[in-house]
């Protein structure tokens, strides 16, 4: 085992795929996002390739101009229950809302999946953008709460679950039939909660986990998405077009994390990138072209609809500049509708051009294994990134990385040819999280 730093790398399930036409393509499988043998083959696949995780992204709200993966999809806990049986190594990370669930529900699902899993779960931390969830949850939309308020629940709200998957020390469970121990009670602590959100007895119903916890990822990436990140999160998973803009991320949110009196290196950032690879550039490029061209600009304008809570943005003129949408977007996903209105204006960008864009981005990742490897290096070694997450946005996408960049990047000495450890934790090099209470003895 090597001390140098290596990469990390996560693989996004996404079925059908999250291009909004992407469906339509001769060599897709059309029931994928409900294909248990799809899910299947693609968490092996990225095992194969000794991949940290697998990635299963979720949403609690639809309506018919969603993207068609989010109109029929698996449950990730579900999902990632039923992939834990088939893979030994790898990852399994599910995205669940702080807003839309209980902290105990959750503190017990993940961490029964640690223990499935032996070890290797985790949950991606979000708040939930879209107004109209509430309508799900027996609620109005008057009371989904605002994005400020969103991210105070979450932090509580992660602090009442860390503080559940600690009511068992380790050795809690003692099981002694001579004696008819089951249990050691000095060992058991309720955690008796009480907030500004939630109140919380305890203790739950399930001891740690062979890592202690599950891996805590966050997606946000607005101001208070990234303070949260920096204070709770073990990873982050983010998104940028350019290495710079990934650099001043990655030391931003990394200064914070030391802010708030934590190792910076114990916080993985890991970009999300959509990798198309050819044997030549010109046949990676037309792979490219070939999901550009399955998108009418009527479906791309109802992608981009949903970044701005399913804004009708068909009632504007196509060719003039992106329209002035005043606080439109504010409450849903805030980081990204805050980039597409400066894009549009700073680059005078028309409507049809935005959509088309948002739609279809163009990666810079698209060319040969060797291009690719070079730029997963190159962001890798100047500070943008901790690994990537792959989203592939082509029919067998993860496996033309996994058989074709991996390689490269195993012969350079910046990824492993196997895994260090049996737990995500050991194989993302994070130190295992003592128990608060045995860390409080331990201080007195």
């Amino acid at each position: 085992m090597t001390n140098k730093r290596q990469l990390k790398f996560g693989a996004l399930i996404h079925g059908v795929g999250g291009n909004i036409s992407g469906w339509r393509h001769p060599d897709v499988q059309t029931d994928a996002s409900i294909n248990i043998d799809f899910y299947i083959k693609q968490a092996q696949k990225a095992e194969e390739g000794k991949f940290d995780l697998i990635f299963i992204a979720d949403g609690l709200y639809i309506n018919e101009k969603s993207i068609p993966h989010f109109l029929n999809r698996f449950e990730p806990i579900t999902i990632l229950s039923a992939l834990a049986a088939v893979t030994t190594h790898i990852g399994l990370i599910g995205t669940v809302s702080t807003s839309y669930s209980e902290p105990f529900t959750i503190a017990r699902q993940f961490a029964s999946l640690d223990h499935i899993s032996k070890g290797r779960a985790g949950w991606n931390v979000v708040t939930t953008p879209l107004e109209s969830t509430a309508l799900n949850f027996n609620k109005t939309i008057e009371e989904h709460p605002d994005h400020a308020k969103r991210y105070r629940i979450a932090s509580e709200y992660i602090q009442v679950v860390k503080g559940l998957w600690d009511s068992w020390e380790d050795d809690a469970f003692i099981r002694d039939k001579d004696s008819g121990v089951f249990f050691d009670p000095s060992k058991l602590h309720p955690l008796n909660h009480k907030g500004a959100f939630f109140s919380v007895k305890g203790p739950l119903n399930i001891a740690r986990s062979k890592q202690g916890r599950p891996i805590i990822f966050q997606a946000g990436s607005s101001e208070t998405g990234k303070n949260l990140a920096a204070q709770e999160a073990d990873a982050i998973f983010t998104g940028h077009p350019t290495l710079n803009e990934a650099k001043r991320f990655y030391s931003d949110v990394k200064n914070r994390a030391k802010d708030f009196g934590r190792n910076p290196d114990e916080l993985l950032i890991l970009p999300g990138i959509s990798p198309i690879i050819g044997s030549t550039e010109e046949e990676a490029e037309l792979n490219y072209q070939e999901i550009v061209n399955l998108v009418s600009i009527d479906k791309a304008l109802d992608y981009l609809g949903r970044y701005f809570d399913h804004h009708d943005f068909s009632q504007y003129e196509l060719d003039a500049p992106f329209p002035e949408l005043g606080d439109i977007g504010e409450n849903s996903f805030q980081s990204t509708t805050n980039r597409i209105k400066k894009e549009a204006k700073g680059e005078k960008l028309t409507l049809r051009q935005v959509a088309l864009r948002e739609a279809t981005p163009r990666t810079s990742f698209i060319g040969t294994a060797e291009k690719v490897a070079n730029l997963v290096q190159e962001w890798f070694e100047e500070g943008g990134a901790d690994g990537f997450n792959l989203a592939a946005s082509v029919p067998n996408g993860l496996a033309d990385f996994v058989d074709h960049v991996v390689p490269i990047l195993q012969k350079r000495g910046i990824f492993r040819t196997d895994y260090e450890a049996d737990t995500l934790r050991g194989n993302f090099g994070l130190p295992f999280p003592i128990n608060r209470y045995v860390k409080e003895a331990i201080i007195k």
